[in-house]
């Protein structure tokens, strides 16, 4: 299907959303008075239309109280995803009722009648309103709490190459900050707190510092600096990192963006992480050594691709046994990274889980698996390991549903 499509597909299921929507209201209230009815209509559409005016009012000028704007667009979505999801049972029972129409105007003698107690357009209004609160009260639910409820995840891998005395070697993954949706310092603190209670040997960030702004993350370097780790903190650049989704012309041109970039940087290190533009650095213990290489962002399906990994890879020792590779986008690992062979083990971040989906041990499903083969959690290929972290923060919709902000504890042993 062709992308340019897709805004007219989305578009019509809008049109039809709002149309079911105010047919499953008005059939719930069709036994009520006049007044009442009237009152109910007019009342759904207010509330329809104010929703969208402040929803299309957020996201028209983001760059003024971006977080406090981002949650009525959030509302917005919520009421969305719930009238896409009310379409189902009334459009199905509208192809039943087109059926039977056509099947009583072929075969019904003239003159007679049908009468049930209650309709079962009555009844499947019910289900419809039902089946789309679901979605609604689960993404309120994710702006309110699932945004910040940070989780820890802990994997377990074995290596038949692993050098003897990092057996048992804790590694610790995060990624996504997108520090400027954050609108208070509070949430961070109690990441950085969880963080350093794991007590890891080796501390990752996989990118995406901020949404865009190098001033996003200032406010926060102090909490940020406080995650503690006896090695350097390594990092990497995310795509939101090199600020290619802002108009420079109207910020300053390129100069201004190469100034943006260089601030980043700049704070990277004033927080306290050493980060690694396509180079590689070594890890000892007991006399014996793994490599930790690091790219820039390159991601396939139109992201940018500034990241040279063969540069990378050249700066590794070549007598190091075992590999551990930052890179943002998991998409690096099928277009590149295969080549190389002695990379261990990848980690990335990048497609957020979407912020939404369903995350159970026995199903996991969201919308960015239909985008991304490798989207959330671990994936094997031979001897090679990839690791996509879900994100500690979000942008874009203000909270997180099923795929809950995630800090990464791999142990690693030796097999």
């Amino acid at each position: 299907m062709s992308r340019s499509v897709l805004p007219f597909i989305f578009f019509a299921l809008v049109i039809a959303g709002e149309w079911y929507g105010f047919q499953a209201v008005r059939t719930m209230v069709q036994h009520a008075s006049p007044a009442a009815r009237r009152t109910t209509h007019a009342v759904y559409w207010v509330l329809t239309a104010l929703i969208w005016g402040l929803g299309i009012w957020a996201m028209s000028n983001r760059r003024e109280h971006a977080s406090f704007k981002s949650y009525f667009g959030g509302l917005l979505l919520a009421m969305v995803a719930a009238k896409i999801v009310i379409i189902i049972p009334l459009l199905l029972e509208d192809v039943v009722r087109v059926g039977r129409w056509a099947a009583r105007a072929i075969s019904r003698p003239a003159g007679s009648t049908e009468g049930t107690a209650i309709s079962r357009s009555e009844f499947l209004s019910k289900l419809a309103l039902v089946a789309g609160a679901v979605p609604f009260v689960a993404l309120i639910w994710g702006m309110v709490k699932g945004g910040t409820d940070y989780t820890v995840k802990r994997v377990t891998l074995r290596f038949p190459n692993l050098p003897a005395s990092f057996d048992g070697f804790k590694v610790l993954q995060i990624s996504d900050l997108h520090t400027g949706s954050f609108q208070s310092k509070e949430p961070l603190q109690r990441a950085v707190a969880l963080i350093n209670q794991q007590q890891a040997d080796l501390v990752f960030m996989t990118g995406d510092l901020v949404n865009n702004f190098a001033h996003e993350v200032e406010e926060h370097i102090d909490t940020l600096a406080g995650i503690r780790s006896s090695l350097p903190i390594y990092s990497v650049l995310g795509n939101h990192d090199y600020a290619d989704y802002v108009n420079w012309e109207e910020q300053g041109g390129a100069q201004a963006k190469a100034a943006n970039l260089a601030r980043i940087k700049a704070n990277h290190a004033k927080i306290g992480w050493e980060l690694l533009l396509d180079e590689a650095r070594t890890v000892e213990r007991n006399g014996e050594k793994i490599a930790i290489l690091g790219v820039q962002n390159w991601g396939a399906r139109g992201f940018a691709q500034y990241g040279q990994l063969n540069k990378a890879h050249a700066a590794a020792d070549p007598t190091v046994p075992f590999k551990i590779l930052l890179s943002h986008d998991p998409s690096h690992w099928d277009e590149q990274v295969h080549a190389y062979e002695d990379i261990d083990l990848t980690l990335s971040g990048h497609t957020h889980g979407m912020q939404f989906g369903v995350n159970l041990p026995f199903l996991k499903w969201s919308p960015v698996q239909y985008a991304y083969k490798q989207w959330a959690g671990l994936y094997q290929r031979g001897r090679q390991y990839l690791y996509v972290n879900a994100g500690l923060g979000f942008i874009g919709y203000h909270g997180r549903v099923g795929f809950l902000p995630e800090i990464t504890v791999f142990e690693l042993r030796r097999a």
